[in-house]
């Protein structure tokens, strides 16, 4: 068995132009593949990351995101004072109310536009998210038309620079600083004070609550009190759970991603096929020396499979690595529960890569399936009496 593998494998380096035609091959479909991919796990990332597991967040129930829910100032006045939310020394709860709007604005360098999202919070919000902090400039000022908004924003929207003015409309606000949300989806947002979201914008309710129960028992117990009472009429979950929630976006690209991938390694698999064809008629009568020496057809199977997977691990190898430039790139896509633009990072983990040497394996194999069978099955004397 040992000598048709070795004399296989010898093969891929005396025929090299066909080999590295196969090779380049099954690399570029592999590594589309695996950068498709790393859209849908960064996004994936940006929604399973966000939050704090100890928070509950509270929306109008029948509303599938914050951005379609409507809290009233008299439903957030009943939640604040809820004995299972968690107070501080001067007995304030951890609460915060918070409206969200999605505001048009121009991208850098005039490449057209897109909705932002601008999330009104409260005085206790950036205690309720420690993951967003603070990296440069300062938190806005209530009553200055000020906002502190991601970083990462900045680098794809105009005007959003530290010192900046974002014109919106008649409306000016003034940009204080920045914050990095370690790539959750607030790197997405731009942060003001409530009041002045529900001032500039003409907003007479909040859209969430974010609240912190003392504890696991507290946090059940509020969950069933604010749902059973029929004056809300609210939603109450925890803040993670409805982040992840979110990430559904990522499926579209997803199934994207798959499709091209599939559509694109048929060639791929022919590829790899005419040239384990070829390579199987230039050794005819290497093959049926073989035979005559007394190695079995599976063991002719076998090198010739082994031969196809080795080319196409070569290529995925390829693929995936010229891939790997892409890895934390941010881009941005339209979030269909927020309708504003959703920023995150390709994201190329390593499960992701062995994925996708994985799937430049089977290429390999399947595009030598048929040579291997032809290459088993020719006739020893036949073999040998080829040219």
């Amino acid at each position: 068995m040992a000598l048709p593998i070795k004399y296989s494998l010898a093969n891929i380096f005396v025929r090299w132009r066909s080999t590295l035609a196969t090779i380049i091959g099954v690399g570029l479909v592999v590594g589309v593949w695996v950068v498709l991919q790393a859209l849908a796990v960064g996004l994936e990332k940006a929604g399973g990351s966000t939050g704090d597991p100890r928070n509950l967040l509270i929306t109008r129930r029948g509303s599938d995101s914050e951005s379609s829910s409507q809290i009233t100032r008299e439903d957030a006045n009943v939640v604040q004072y809820a004995a299972e939310i968690e107070r501080d020394a001067a007995g304030q709860a951890l609460i915060s109310a918070d409206a969200l709007v999605a505001v048009y604005l121009p991208r850098v360098a005039g490449n057209g536009g897109a909705n932002v999202i601008f999330r009104g919070v409260s005085p206790r919000a950036q205690e309720l998210r420690p993951q967003v902090r603070l990296v440069e400039g300062r938190w806005f000022e209530p009553g200055k038309r000020e906002v502190t908004l991601s970083r990462r924003l900045a680098g794809r929207f105009d005007s959003m620079q530290v010192g900046g003015t974002i014109k919106i409309g008649a409306r000016e606000l003034q940009v204080a600083g920045h914050f990095d949300a370690q790539g959750s989806a607030f790197d997405s947002e731009a942060w003001m004070a409530v009041d002045e979201v529900r001032s500039v914008f003409n907003r007479q309710n909040f859209s969430a609550l974010l609240v912190r129960p003392r504890d696991p028992g507290a946090g059940l117990a509020l969950v069933k009190r604010l749902e059973d009472d029929k004056r809300l009429l609210v939603r109450v979950v925890p803040e993670t759970a409805y982040y992840a929630e979110q990430t559904k976006t990522a499926k579209p690209i997803k199934y994207a991603g798959d499709w091209i991938a599939y559509v694109m390694s048929i060639g791929a698999i022919f590829a790899a096929m005419n040239t384990m064809y070829a390579s199987v008629g230039a050794r005819t009568r290497e093959i049926g020396t073989l035979r005559v020496l007394g190695y079995r057809r599976t063991a002719v199977i076998v090198a010739v499979l082994l031969e196809g997977a080795c080319l196409a691990l070569v290529g995925g190898i390829a693929g995936c690595s010229a891939a790997l430039y892409f890895n934390g790139a941010s881009t941005g896509t339209f979030n269909f529960q927020t309708f504003g633009e959703t920023v995150f990072q390709f994201t190329i983990t390593p499960a992701l890569f062995a994925k996708g040497l994985v799937f430049s394996v089977v290429i390999g194999v399947i595009g030598s399936m048929l040579p291997a069978l032809r290459a088993a099955r020719m006739p020893v004397i036949a073999a040998l009496k080829s040219a």
